[in-house]
């Protein structure tokens, strides 16, 4: 089993910019990663208490074949003066030890850790 992180934001707290938001770092982990749904076991999303417009696991559903993925919605933990309008997501997949990995940080979240960000 293998971990792998990811996270952007939105410009506002609306369905349409969360979705927007959503759907391009998921295409980003499958992208990066060769990743396809069965090969996930979990992902656990965290949004900013500023999001409050959707859920993002609502909106992965809408993927093709990621009804049957197990996902869980949280707040993330407020820190003052940490990036508003944040998702970030931990996905839990079965990939070999050997694949390599490529955590996802897209739009201002990029500042969350430059060292993975393309």
């Amino acid at each position: 089993m293998r971990a792998i992180r990811g996270a952007t934001t939105v410009s506002e707290n609306t369905v349409e910019a969360m979705r927007d938001a959503v759907m391009e770092l998921l295409d980003e982990l499958e992208k990066r990663n060769q990743l396809h749904t069965t090969d996930i076991i979990s992902v656990t999303f965290s949004v900013t208490r500023d999001l409050d417009a959707s859920f993002p696991a609502a909106i992965a559903r809408e993927r093709p074949n990621w009804d049957n993925v197990a996902m869980l919605d949280v707040q993330q933990m407020h820190v003052c003066g940490s990036l508003e309008r944040c998702i970030r997501f931990l996905v839990h997949a079965h990939l070999p030890v050997s694949t390599p990995i490529y955590h996802s940080y897209l739009r201002q979240a990029t500042g969350l850790r430059p060292d993975w960000s393309r």
